[in-house]
């Protein structure tokens, strides 16, 4: 379902732009294309300039980084974000094949976040095969529909993938919003099938950007809502790891990625997307695998 509407939301978009362009400057078809490709390009440098503007408002501590650094940062994040948004998430089909499953004795099972799909797992999925790991995916849909409704997704996938591998456990690895869902199966269907639980720059006790963000899943986000507040409540009955971005343009105030009893992980420098195409992640999730 989201690759499907972010491909129609794209193609609207360029023929929208292109024919305002062709309208008011009378230039020609060509000419106009061009334009809005440029315009889709500027308008997501400004959704990443608008998320740390706004984060630089809620957020928590953290090394202060050089202006390099913080180049790095931002270019990197828009880079991620176009690759996810605009190149692989539209054409989900075209870049991510079936998963490899193959008998194991724990696979990985990875978890997308809000306004996701599996597809943004395409490079770490590749990356983690090539350490040797068995690696499933799932599609948690509808996108914006209230948590608590996605994590029977969650566990039917992963009845699947122990079917497929003959698995007793798996290990759960998850992005963002993807790690209060495994958080919310863990306090519904307990650890008998999941060894450990690794989240990626998850708002564990919410974010402040999801008071402007659209579906019940949003609001359960915000900071202080009943539902984290039940989530908390609930202790992570299993090894826990939390590798977090002290400087996330997502979650903000950034140390509400910090989980109670987890192992801490903190991954300076980098943006909320870019993390799940650093080879550090890639290097944290291979040793925490083992």
């Amino acid at each position: 379902m989201v690759p499907v509407s972010l491909l129609i939301v794209l193609a609207a978009e360029l023929l929208l732009y292109a024919s305002l362009v062709h309208h008011f400057l009378d230039s020609s078809w060509s000419a106009s294309a061009i334009a809005a490709i440029g315009m889709v390009l500027g308008l997501r440098a400004g959704i990443i300039a608008v998320t740390w503007a706004f984060a630089r408002a809620h957020h928590s501590p953290a090394r202060k980084l050089s202006v390099g650094e913080l180049l790095r940062m931002f270019v990197g994040e828009y880079l991620a974000f176009l690759l996810t948004f605009v190149f692989i998430l539209p054409f989900e089909r075209l870049w991510m094949g079936r998963d490899r499953l193959r008998p194991c004795a724990r696979p990985l099972v990875l978890v997308h976040g809000y306004g996701c799909s599996s597809g943004v797992w395409w490079l770490l999925r590749r990356r983690l095969e090539a350490a040797g790991h068995t690696v499933a995916t799932v599609n948690l849909a509808p996108p914006y529909t209230n948590l608590g409704k996605l994590v029977p997704l969650l566990d039917r996938r992963i009845e699947q993938v122990r079917s497929a591998t003959g698995a007793e456990q798996v290990v759960l690895i998850a992005h963002s919003m993807g790690g209060l869902v495994c958080r919310s199966y863990l306090a519904r269907f307990g650890s008998e099938h999941v060894e450990r639980l690794i989240t990626i720059a998850s708002p564990h006790f919410g974010s402040e950007l999801a008071r402007i963000g659209i579906g019940a899943n949003a609001r359960e986000m915000e900071p202080g809502s009943l539902w984290l507040k039940d989530l908390a409540a609930e202790d992570v009955p299993v090894r826990a790891i939390s590798i977090r971005t002290p400087h996330d343009n997502f979650v903000m105030p950034q140390d509400n990625q910090r989980l109670p009893g987890a192992i801490d992980v903190a991954l300076d420098g980098i943006g909320h997307i870019a993390v799940l195409f650093s080879r550090r992640t890639t290097r944290e999730l291979v040793a925490a695998c083992r």
